[in-house]
């Protein structure tokens, strides 16, 4: 190969290696604001990501499990790996993140963003949210009403297909 074939495919290159040069510097938060999510739908505490740009498959992790409560109704659980594609205004096939429906724990398969509202999506059932309840990141444990401060947020339900 020559000089010349050398020093272009560097060129032709070099703004991949850059970007993936960028994201190593940004947080998880930050990427899934990239797709046109709000941070808050991943809880505090992600201590590393991966994630292809070229087909959107992306693994997020923890520490550990994580599970809290929101305003009481709603117990969620994350698995100390999460695992998915994401594209612009949906996450699919998602695997370590399962909410408390009744009595049984349910998989969360795919959120979608639709204007203002997101869509959650335990493949037989789904409900709708307003996307402002998800402006703020929950914490593990005690999800948004952790001290010194507890504040109970009230999450808007927008509709809710409960056909389980």
């Amino acid at each position: 190969m020559s000089l010349t074939a050398i020093l272009a495919v560097f060129v032709l290159l070099s703004p991949f290696t850059r970007a993936a040069a960028d994201d190593d510097s940004r947080s998880a938060y930050d990427i899934i604001q990239d797709f046109n999510f709000p941070m808050g739908i991943l809880p505090k505490g992600v201590t590393g990501y991966d994630l292809n740009r070229s087909n959107g498959q992306f693994r997020a992790y923890f520490d550990g499990s994580c599970s809290f409560s929101l305003e009481g109704s709603y117990q969620l659980k994350y698995k100390s790996t999460i695992t998915g594609s994401i594209s612009e205004n949906r996450l699919a096939d998602l695997t370590g993140v399962s909410v408390k429906v009744l009595f049984l724990w349910l998989n969360i398969v795919e959120v979608s963003r639709s204007g203002d509202d997101l869509e959650f999506s335990v493949g037989i059932a789904s409900a709708s949210f307003p996307i402002d309840n998800f402006y703020e990141c929950p914490q593990c444990g005690c999800g948004l009403a952790c001290s010194p401060a507890p504040q109970v947020r009230k999450i808007k339900m927008k509709s809710l297909v409960s056909s389980i």
